[in-house]
């Protein structure tokens, strides 16, 4: 099991992977050194992991085709089904449709 520790007293050395993603790192395949509790009322803890600093790697480069796709996959998330437009925002999972086709009657806009 992972050392626990209280929110801001983890020790020099360690970060989160947001923290290692600042600093243009990622974890690169290390296990869960540690992990921070922040305590919350009536709720459980907030758990972040952390990983060790000099064990982690440099962030792979966007390549053209990992750029193209993440585009692609992007546009397919603003598409609407119904109207098939690019609509602009990405269409909430909780309607499956962009907001102007859920809100009409006959569901066509």
């Amino acid at each position: 099991m992972a050392t626990v520790y209280r929110w801001r007293l983890a020790p020099e050395g360690l970060a989160t992977r947001r923290q290692l993603r600042a600093m243009g790192l990622r974890p690169g395949g290390q296990e869960v050194v540690a992990e921070v509790h922040r305590p919350r009322r009536r709720r459980p803890p907030l758990v972040a992991y952390l990983y060790r600093i000099e064990h982690a790697r440099p962030v792979r480069p966007m390549t053209p085709a990992r750029a193209a796709a993440l585009a692609a996959a992007m546009r397919a998330r603003r598409t609407c089904p119904n109207c098939l437009t690019d609509v602009g925002y990405c269409i909430p999972r909780s309607l499956g449709m962009c907001v102007p086709c859920h809100d009409t009657p006959a569901s066509s806009c």
